[in-house]
């Protein structure tokens, strides 16, 4: 990359994180406290707590449901911290952001043009759960490495992608979704090239290696190599850990809900978790005739996958790692200007609220 879109993506960085901590201040002095899952932080709330529980005392009750990558890279560098875990994970969580979107800049730029590319990181900054980016969360390092994955499987670089897939999916369970998705850009590869090696693909099988690790981890210590899914109950949301329920049935449950409820401050998470989820749903459809196959593949299955326990909930922070359909975005706003208006108006105003709301302990997502 130049010195010129470095210093883009370093400048578009420091905006929207001096932003946030201006929203920070603002919701801290005008908001009051909504008495919740706080953490030691405004930035380490609700499964912040989990994360530094983690990476200070090792797995609590029902903590397994959250992946051991991000809190044992908490661990491994608070000492460089003087044993600051809050320090550690927010120093983890900003730093993969920067990758983060230096990958997703190298990226679309394979297919798209620049302007294409850096519109493509501004409307995922401007998105209205991205301040988890900056919080004690693993979204961060979780695009970082799919995005990683992606870019080497695309340089043909099958070792590196598999190596940053098994990370990827030590760290969500959805990681594990890599592996079709770049099994097939290595067909396309030889498709396009006979003379590559046919063997070139089975580094691709390390991607599986971190989920079957901690599959061998909860197998050891609780007896239940898939208890990540079973303990999913346990943190409300009426999350089901042992059936599959369909997505049309929960979004028929959400707009029953919508309709049959009064507004309230806390349903401003229902219609979030509503209107992420119809959006990205649109953008998976549109992934699979605008966008490479493995994109598509990978989005609709990150997608459909934490659906089937029967809720939204958290879909407005989990469509922020479905890179293709920020893409597709920028795409859009190029040919059609209203969206090019309307999507940092509309993207702006909700990661103010969004933010706010989600400091002073209110859940979002």
């Amino acid at each position: 990359m130049t010195q010129k879109i470095i210093k883009f993506i370093v400048v578009a960085f420091l905006i929207w994180r001096v932003s946030l901590l201006f929203f920070a201040f603002l919701g801290t002095n005008f908001i009051p406290l909504h008495e919740g899952y706080l953490g030691e932080s405004v930035w380490a709330n609700f499964d912040g707590v989990h994360y530094l529980n983690i990476a200070q005392g090792g797995y609590g009750l029902y903590q397994q449901a959250f992946f051991p990558l991000y809190p044992y890279f908490l661990r491994w560098l608070a000492p460089l911290f003087s044993k600051d875990y809050l320090l550690s994970g927010l120093f983890i969580s900003h730093l993969a952001l920067v990758l983060a979107l230096c990958l997703l800049y190298k990226l679309i730029r394979l297919d798209f043009e620049e302007k294409i590319a850096k519109r493509g990181i501004l409307y995922l900054l401007l998105f209205p759960t991205s301040f988890y980016f900056g919080s004690v969360y693993a979204e961060s390092l979780f695009l970082a490495l799919v995005l990683g994955s992606f870019y080497a499987a695309r340089k043909k670089q099958w070792l590196i992608a598999g190596i940053l897939g098994a990370f990827a999916s030590a760290t969500r369970f959805v990681g594990i979704f890599l592996f079709p998705a770049l099994l097939i850009e290595w067909y396309q590869s030889r498709r396009e090239n006979k003379n590559e090696d046919i063997k070139s693909f089975l580094p691709l099988f390390f991607i599986g290696v971190g989920l079957l690790f901690y599959m061998w981890y909860l197998k050891k210590t609780v007896g239940d190599p898939l208890y990540f899914i079973h303990v999913q109950p346990f943190f409300g949301a009426e999350r089901t850990g042992s059936k599959i329920i369909l997505l049309y049935q929960v979004f028929w449950r959400y707009f029953k809900m919508i309709l049959t409820t009064r507004a309230d401050v806390l349903y401003f998470a229902v219609w979030t978790e509503l209107l992420a989820s119809i959006l990205f749903l649109a953008l998976s459809v549109f992934a699979y005739l605008r966008l490479r196959f493995s994109y598509f593949v990978f989005m609709v299955l990150a997608y459909i996958t934490p659906t089937l326990s029967g809720t939204l909930s958290s879909m407005p922070r989990y469509v922020l790692t479905l890179f293709p359909g920020f893409i597709l975005l920028a795409v859009f706003a190029e040919k059609y200007r209203w969206l090019k208006i309307i999507y940092p108006i509309i993207g702006g105003i909700l990661l103010v609220v969004s933010t706010i709301l989600f400091i002073r302990g209110f859940w979002i997502a």
